[in-house]
């Protein structure tokens, strides 16, 4: 799969889990510290709806506080919806081969949409552990993060993006170990 499918395929796992969150569940705690689940889609809608204008050129002073805040309104599931087809329009071929200037520094394309699909795979767990849905993901998509994440680990540890990896045994499976390396335990 290419960076464009991948993105495209986790933004629909973490629709999927979306949509069956209930209104009584978005204040339900997430095992991200300080986290519920709206706070969880919320993070989320934020970084789709920063995918447009970073990808078509966008300094983030261009984008300045506009999407600070509470994105989600009185009807999160239409919020999220519709930030991910603003995602998924903006995540091209084309587009994945422009330069992207974060916060960090200036960027390839591809790097940043497979920043976005892991995010957005990796929260799909999150979320649905959160919400008691099903905490399975895609091996294929397990595979090409694990692959992906081998050579930028360090960084977002050092970062402080992640926290420590705990431990697994050694006969676990591929999602067990890739949600550990990002900090979680499965």
């Amino acid at each position: 799969m290419n960076v464009v499918e991948l993105h495209h395929k986790a933004v629909d796992v973490f629709d999927s889990r979306v949509a069956a969150v209930t209104e009584e569940l978005w204040d339900q705690e997430t095992e991200l510290p300080g986290w519920d689940v709206r706070t969880l889609v919320n993070h989320l809608v934020n970084e789709n709806k920063w995918t447009p204008p970073l990808l078509s050129g966008s300094r983030i002073e261009d984008v300045g506080d506009r999407f600070d805040g509470d994105l989600l309104g009185a009807d999160p599931q239409a919020s999220w919806k519709e930030s991910a087809a603003e995602a998924k329009a903006a995540v091209t071929e084309e587009a994945s081969q422009r330069t992207v200037h974060l916060s960090f520094g200036d960027t390839p394309g591809r790097d940043y949409v497979m920043q976005l699909f892991a995010d957005h795979l990796i929260h799909s767990w999150d979320l649905a552990r959160a919400v008691g849905g099903d905490e399975r993901l895609d091996p294929e998509l397990v595979w090409a993060c694990a692959q992906w994440f081998q050579s930028v680990e360090d960084d977002y540890r050092k970062a402080g993006a992640i926290g420590d990896a705990p431990s697994i045994p050694p006969d676990a499976d591929e999602q067990t170990a890739l949600l550990a390396r990002f900090g979680r335990t499965a």
